[in-house]
């Protein structure tokens, strides 16, 4: 599986910057306070605030804010030239790069949308939107053909854009999604949001969304960028990435309804997999499942994870009621759900239903 981190924000700026340097030598005699493709800011200004970003987001894994933003911000001397804030845009970069690589995957810190955090490869991720499509709305100012690559474009995609429908170019699909250009048989968006993973701590534990960039490499057999203790994923955490995967191709995941890595507080390690099988249906219903890695089993993890899914769920006004299903054998797996609060209301086959309501 292919990280976002360091090396890709790296990457984003260094071609950024070699698009734009051309045309901020004074020898080329650019205006760059002509306005910025469609924003309603000029080429100048959209440089300055793809720095800001860029070393806000640096500023926030590097302080470990996790209730609002760091309280600062840049400014440039009086006299920068263009040159100058591209020489910003590349320090600010690595920045964000290097703290992106020193932050441990489970590290969390703020960012208001939409579930008010975000981990390392989050921020990344935003870094990189940042300045691919500002480096577009400048290019178009000023009159320049620029194409980032693909690569970088799916990256992003995949993991901040899982309610977006992949398309068959990942730079025009990006471009869509961001509110700057047209796709066959889509309306154009007036607004737009990126969508970071869910993050649900519970406990020993908590619960890791799963992005349509871990799912595809869960279900061929990857580790999802997860460190998973002996024995893991299980069989089940696969199939139902493969399940999200679907979703995510027909343009219907949606990530709080998706599916999570339980992992362990004290090591860092993926100890199983619980999620959703779909959105709630129109009366609220919707089921769960999750499993554990066998040497993770009998030590309530399960119940934690359980219980903490049925609370972020039921928080939510579109869910009425959960359901889960159990074998008839399944002792354990009985426990759990009776533990976490559901009550057994009938048998299907060789199974147990049960539920929970809000």
């Amino acid at each position: 599986m292919r990280v976002m981190g360091g090396d890709q924000v790296d990457e984003a700026v260094a071609c950024a910057v070699e698009a734009l340097r051309p045309a901020a030598a004074a020898s080329a005699g650019r205006d760059w306070t002509v306005r910025a493709g469609r924003l309603e800011w000029s080429c100048r200004y959209t440089a300055e605030h793809m720095a800001s970003d860029l070393i806000a987001y640096a500023g926030q894994l590097a302080g470990r804010a996790t209730e609002a933003y760091v309280p600062f911000e840049i400014t440039l001397d009086e006299g920068t030239d263009n040159e100058g804030v591209l020489r910003v845009i590349e320090a600010t970069g690595g920045l964000l790069s290097a703290a992106v690589r020193t932050t441990p995957a489970n590290v969390r810190a703020f960012h208001p949308y939409p579930f008010r955090s975000a981990g390392p490869e989050g921020f990344a991720a935003m870094g990189i939107t940042e300045v691919l499509v500002h480096t577009h709305d400048i290019a178009q100012g000023l009159g320049l053909t620029w194409e980032p690559p693909a690569a970088l474009c799916e990256a992003v995609l995949t993991r901040i854009f899982p309610h977006v429908q992949p398309g068959p170019d990942h730079w025009r699909t990006l471009l869509w999604a961001t509110g700057r250009g047209d796709l066959p048989y889509r309306a154009p968006l007036t607004e737009w949001r990126w969508n970071n993973t869910v993050h649900i701590p519970a406990g020993r534990i908590a619960l890791h969304g799963i992005t349509p960039a871990a799912a595809a490499d869960l279900h061929t057999g990857g580790t999802g960028g997860f460190d998973w203790t002996e024995g893991g994923p299980y069989e089940g955490t696969r199939t139902a990435a493969g399940l999200l995967i679907k979703a995510y191709t027909a343009g219907s995941h949606r990530p709080e309804w998706g599916v999570f890595a339980i992992v362990r507080h004290d090591d860092g390690r993926a100890i199983g997999g619980i999620g959703f099988h779909s959105t709630p249906d129109d009366e609220g219903n919707v089921e769960v499942g999750y499993d554990l890695v066998e040497g993770a089993r009998g030590h309530g993890y399960a119940t934690e994870a359980l219980r903490a899914l049925a609370g972020w769920a039921l928080a939510r006004p579109e869910a009425k009621t959960l359901h889960a299903t159990v074998d008839r054998t399944n002792t354990a797996s009985q426990a759990v759900v009776s533990r976490a609060g559901f009550t057994r209301v009938g048998e299907r086959d060789d199974n147990y239903t049960y539920e929970l309501r809000a």
